[in-house]
């Protein structure tokens, strides 16, 4: 769901002026972007929402006198708006920053908890700016209700009669918005489930704690892949937030292998070498894109479909950032765009056919 605006006003909420003064530097050497204010803390943050109406919120996750949170929470309740959480890489700045998400955050951005590495480091930079310029496409009023019509359809499990081939897996990719959206689609799956396999743009710190929470709130099991680790049904396993994850298939059996490599569309883990690993088996796989900023994943899902999986996107008007599944549209790597809601459904379905009936299906398609 996106939106069409002129510069970019950015509110900078921040207890540290030291931060402040970084994050600012970096944002306004785009031209696109007019930082127009800055605030210590949510209650004067409140006050410079009124005044200066920005379009895009950079917020610390931990602040002074009201906390992150519970400005948020607030927040979206009354004015939605797009957020993007600068967040600190440990176990609490996970907590809170998934917390976050889950309130209506469009995305967020690990920060070092020494402010002085930041100016040194071009990555953050050119990823933060980014990040801002891709929130501001998104109608966030739209988007809360959207999700919240999503959340309301899918809070009962549903039926399935189990899988009629063996080692049938699914593999999800996603960036910006995805956090949410797997949860949702998790949330519905059975515990006689399918095997799942996620690859999501999420740090190492973040990775962990988000199989937990999920694991939590689902009824199948939920972890982070471990090498070697043998692929089970009613199981899910997300990338380590450090780590590529392939797919091998070892004496009848499928394993979650992590590759150490170089970054690929500047990812790691990136969604394309998981699904280009998927590729010897790809006629006993479904694969998904949903929401996500960039391109990563579309061409392995065109290479996916052309070696006999079913391949699906997550259609423009759910998704948070129609990029990743907007990029495989354009090579028409998918054989259906749905709405998040229905993905699960479809899912399940197509798993309990048989080879012929799979076959079939996807011959429809064409």
């Amino acid at each position: 769901m996106t939106r069409e605006i002129s510069q970019i006003k950015v509110l900078i909420v921040d207890d540290s002026p030291v931060i402040r003064n970084i994050v600012r530097n970096i944002l306004e050497r785009d031209i696109e972007i007019n930082v127009v204010g800055e605030a210590e803390d949510p209650l004067e943050a409140r006050e410079l929402i009124k005044k200066l109406n920005p379009d895009v919120l950079t917020l610390d996750v931990e602040m002074p006198k009201m906390d992150g949170i519970t400005f948020l929470a607030n927040l979206m309740r009354l004015r939605p708006m797009p957020v993007v959480m600068l967040s600190t890489l440990t176990t609490k700045g996970a907590d809170v920053t998934l917390q976050a998400l889950e309130l209506g955050a469009v995305d967020f951005i690990g920060k070092p908890t020494d402010a002085s590495l930041l100016t040194q480091n071009a990555n953050f930079a050119q990823i933060l700016t980014e990040k801002v310029k891709q929130a501001a496409k998104v109608d966030q009023k739209s988007f809360q209700l959207s999700s919240r019509l999503n959340k309301s359809d899918s809070e009962s499990k549903l039926p399935f009669t189990g899988c009629s081939r063996a080692n049938h897996l699914i593999a999800i990719g996603a960036s910006t918005g995805g956090n949410e959206a797997i949860k949702n689609l998790l949330s519905v799956m059975p515990e006689n489930s399918p095997a799942i396999v996620i690859t999501q743009h999420i740090p190492k710190i973040f990775s962990e704690r988000f199989a937990k929470r999920l694991d939590a709130e689902c009824a199948i099991q939920v972890q982070e892949a471990r090498h070697g680790q043998k692929i089970k049904a009613g199981n899910a396993y997300i990338a380590p937030g450090d780590m590529h994850l392939k797919i091998e298939l070892k004496g009848g059996n499928l394993f979650c292998l992590l590759d150490d490599s170089e970054p690929v569309n500047r990812h790691k883990p990136a969604v394309d070498v998981l699904f280009e690993s998927l590729i010897p088996v790809a006629d006993n796989v479904q694969a998904v894109l949903l929401t996500g900023m960039g391109k990563d994943g579309a061409i392995g899902m065109l290479a996916l479909k052309k070696a006999g999986a079913k391949t699906i996107i997550q259609d423009q008007s759910s998704s948070l950032v129609w990029g990743m599944p907007g990029a495989a549209y354009k090579l028409s790597a998918h054989y259906v765009a749905l709405p998040l809601m229905d993905i699960a459904n479809d899912l399940l379905n197509y798993a309990a056919l048989d080879r012929q009936q799979m076959k079939d299906e996807l011959n429809a398609y064409a």
